[in-house]
């Protein structure tokens, strides 16, 4: 091709990019260097409603990115990748039970991560947190912020033992600075596992789609008795007003038996939700404060040490 229809060609490109990409051609370096778009009346102009922000471009990178639950959760797969994937799974339970097993008798606090410091479902999941560390439980959470601070910050401000199973999300979910010990998993499935194995009650706060996966899977495993019947209280009565209702309408519909709604004790008192772990948990299940067995070092286990404040 001559050098004046090749820098024809070229100067062709240049427009292209510079209409749709923000950046010209050098035709002589032959390198592509950032500009602002030119002033062109045959350029397509974007509305600032529909510029692609940074906002967007994580998005998009999010969902770009190969994550573990998404590899595993994407179809069939070839035989080994299906059994790497078995590995990563028992590693992320060894990992927890190991990192757990000094815990104790544990209550679990389920909840947003979104809820801001003082608001009123952040002071009760801090206040009972504290609560529940008094009785000697020890308080379990997702180990993020917003609900999940709160109820470790109650027990750990009570003197009592904070303990967080975080999870691996796309852009990081930081744990928060109220938890003596912390494991972070790399499974959602597994992380709701843990979640339940240690815990002998389940405090439900005001939360999302989260929240209601977490309330809802733990009720069935007791409606089926694959767990006992340990006591769900809910907490923030206003928020979860149209759910309880919901959830008789299922009743009524013949969806649940009438016996079900029992599983859940609905209230805003930190102290009705104390008795009633009092009579259903402490009592039912005969638990007694005790000393905690400590590590043996030659398996490389840690105790459970509280932190300074």
């Amino acid at each position: 091709m001559a050098p004046l229809a090749l820098d024809k060609a070229i100067g062709k490109v240049a427009r292209h990019f510079h209409c749709h990409f923000d950046l010209v051609f050098d035709s002589i370096a032959a390198i592509l260097l950032p500009m602002s778009a030119p002033d062109c009346p045959d350029c397509p102009h974007v509305s600032p409603d529909l510029a692609v922000d940074q906002k967007a471009i994580d998005e998009q990178m999010r969902y770009e990115l190969e994550l573990p639950d998404r590899s595993f959760l994407s179809g069939p797969r070839s035989r080994v990748s299906d059994l790497g994937t078995l590995f990563k799974v028992s590693l992320d339970f060894i990992r927890a039970f190991r990192v757990l097993h000094f815990v104790g008798p544990c209550v679990t606090i389920f909840g947003s991560a979104r809820t801001p410091e003082g608001t009123t479902y952040y002071e009760m999941a801090r206040a009972m947190g504290a609560r529940m560390a008094k009785m000697g439980f020890t308080v379990m959470t997702g180990g993020g912020p917003g609900i999940m601070e709160a109820g470790n910050r109650g027990a750990f401000e009570a003197g009592g033992r904070s303990v967080g199973v975080n999870i691996q999300l796309p852009f990081e979910q930081h744990g928060n600075p109220y938890v003596d010990r912390e494991v972070t998993m790399r499974y959602f499935f597994t992380r709701k596992t843990v979640l339940v194995k240690y815990s002998y009650a389940f405090v439900v706060m005001p939360g999302g789609a989260g929240t209601l996966d977490e309330m809802f899977e733990t009720m069935t495993l007791i409606q089926t008795g694959k767990v006992r019947n340990f006591p769900i209280v809910l907490m923030g009565k206003e928020y979860w007003a149209p759910l309880m209702e919901m959830i008789y309408r299922m009743v009524d519909e013949g969806m649940i038996s009438p016996e079900d709604p029992d599983l859940i004790f609905f209230t805003d008192d930190v102290e009705e939700a104390a008795l009633h772990i009092q009579r259903h948990a402490v009592r039912q299940f005969a638990l007694r404060q005790k000393i905690i067995p400590k590590g043996l070092s030659v398996l490389g286990e840690r105790n459970l040490v509280r932190k300074s404040s």
